[in-house]
């Protein structure tokens, strides 16, 4: 019984939004709506991870990005109908949406975490912000999908923790683009430290091997990656 009542508070669904600013006002509006506004209403609504992002290096800057995590698409939308409701954040959002603009755009993908993606926590009190890297792999078929979701479920973790990458979410888009893809978040302390662990991880013999036997097994089944670079910001409860 214990066991099903852990499988059942674990988080499957994960909503990304990436808001595409422009220069100017909306950057600090938009920081202080999700940090004073949105956060305090998902606390009082929610208790499922939060992660907040302000883009470092990505196809499109200024941008935030912000991740919320569900139990299920049922809890999702549950959550999302109350906050509809929710009167101070109702306020909040009519103050934000006076005069311009908050965004230009809002884009929303809906990830289904990896039966091997961890839990996500919040960061200790007075933790340091990190960067967050998320990296997008577009296979050319769900069949190459399956067997990317394999490798990595099997000897690429082993490698990625020997070698400094410690990826905090494992999942495939529900509904977004790009699909079929794997899209995964991976902390690190800096750029520097990125840089370390990514070159560790590339000249490590063990994956060389494992790339090799994954190609010759299934094709190319990583076609296209998309890497973006953020910055947790000061509000986001994991940093």
């Amino acid at each position: 019984m214990a066991a099903a009542a852990t499988a059942e508070r674990r988080t499957r669904i994960y909503a990304l939004e990436q808001f595409k600013l422009k220069a100017g006002t909306q950057l600090p509006r938009l920081h202080e709506f999700l940090g004073q506004a949105m956060l305090p209403a998902l606390n009082r609504l929610h208790n499922g991870p939060q992660i907040y992002l302000e883009a470092m290096i990505a196809a499109h800057t200024p941008q935030v990005a912000a991740i919320y995590g569900f139990a299920s698409l049922d809890e999702l939308w549950n959550v999302h109908a109350k906050m509809g409701s929710d009167e101070p954040l109702a306020k909040k959002m009519e103050a934000l949406e006076a005069g311009e603009p908050a965004f230009e755009t809002m884009e929303t993908t809906l990830l289904e975490a990896a039966d091997y993606s961890p839990e996500i926590a919040s960061s200790a009190e007075g933790a340091a912000p990190r960067i967050f890297e998320l990296r997008v792999y577009h296979s050319p078929t769900f069949r190459q999908l399956d067997a990317l979701h394999e490798r990595f479920r099997g000897p690429e973790i082993k490698i990625f923790h020997r070698t400094g990458i410690h990826p905090i979410l494992y999942s495939s888009t529900l509904a977004g683009p790009n699909m079929p893809n794997l899209t995964y978040l991976i902390p690190f302390a800096d750029l520097a430290a990125r840089e370390k662990a990514w070159a560790a991880f590339n000249a490590d013999p063990e994956w060389q091997k494992v790339r090799k036997e994954s190609i010759e097994k299934s094709g190319q089944i990583a076609s296209v990656i998309q890497v973006s670079i953020y910055r947790a910001t000061a509000y986001s409860p994991v940093k």
